[in-house]
């Protein structure tokens, strides 16, 4: 069982600081608009979060550094695009799966409710 672990380690170690590049809701915000067009210029990703240049800067290095993004120089701009189509695939995949988990939480939230309350003696 351990030899198992010790030689699946390096990749969970990789699966880890992939998840840690998109540990952050600006860095999530930033794929989802690269994910919704080709690419997107540095000055529209200011637009489009609200941030400061030196902020949004930082959160494009984290992306830039797990390969979840890349970025191409034209002239005095600077565009960004996902680096690989299944960003988007994993995108969609993490909605899906949080989407489900609320509707399972929606569903246990109205069941509770719908319970009688046991606080008061005689409550019905």
């Amino acid at each position: 069982m351990a030899d198992t672990w010790d030689a699946q380690r390096p990749l969970c170690e990789v699966k880890a600081n992939l998840f840690k590049g998109l540990s952050h809701p600006v860095r999530v915000r930033v794929l989802e608009v690269l994910c919704s067009q080709p690419e997107t210029s540095v000055s529209e990703l200011l637009a489009d979060t609200g941030l400061e240049a030196s902020h949004l800067s930082q959160h494009l290095s984290v992306l830039r550094k797990h390969h979840l993004v890349v970025a191409e120089r034209r002239g005095s701009l600077v565009f960004y695009r996902v680096a690989h189509p299944q960003v988007v695939d994993l995108l969609s995949a993490a909605r899906a799966l949080l989407t489900e988990v609320l509707h399972t939480t929606q569903q246990q939230l109205v069941s509770a409710v719908s319970l009688p309350d046991i606080s008061r003696p005689g409550a019905a």
